[in-house]
C-alpha cells in the first residue's frame, strides 16, 4: 500500500476523474485488459469516451485516462444514474477515512457487501 496524496478538490468532476484515473492505473498494474469503467458525472463519462480533444484545466487528467484507456484489449464506459450507485457511494464514504490505498482483489470489501445486503432488503 502507498500512502495517498491529498488534494485540495474543488468540485465533484475533478474528484471523479481522478479516483476514475487512479482506479484504471491500478487496474492496468493488476493486469487487467477489458474493463466497464462507470460512473454517475455524465460530464465525466462523456469526456473519457469522446475523441474530441479536452482544453478544460482537467483535460490532462481526462488524456491520462484515455492514454491509460487505449492500452486496454477492451474498455467501455457507462453513465449511472446516483441513485444506482449505493456500493460505489458506501466504498466512497469508507475511503474518506483511511489516510492510505487499500485493495481487495479476491474478497469482497465489507462496506460493499453491506450497501449490497440493503438494496436486497429493500427489493
Amino acid at each position: 500500500m502507498e500512502d495517498k496524496v491529498f488534494f485540495n478538490l474543488y468540485t465533484s468532476e475533478e474528484a471523479e476523474l481522478l479516483a476514475c484515473r487512479r482506479s484504471i492505473e491500478f487496474a492496468v498494474d493488476a493486469g487487467f485488459t477489458r474493463l466497464v469503467i462507470e460512473g454517475d458525472n455524465s460530464n465525466v463519462m462523456h469526456a473519457i469516451s469522446s475523441n474530441v480533444a479536452n482544453y478544460s484545466f482537467l483535460g490532462n487528467v481526462v488524456d491520462d485516462i484515455r492514454h491509460l484507456m487505449s492500452g486496454l484489449q477492451w474498455a467501455t464506459t457507462n453513465k449511472i444514474r446516483r441513485g444506482s450507485n449505493k456500493v460505489a457511494h458506501a466504498l466512497a464514504q469508507h475511503a474518506r477515512n483511511l489516510d492510505y490505498d487499500l485493495f481487495w482483489l479476491e474478497d469482497s470489501p465489507p462496506p460493499a457487501m453491506e450497501a449490497l445486503y440493503q438494496n436486497l432488503i429493500l427489493l
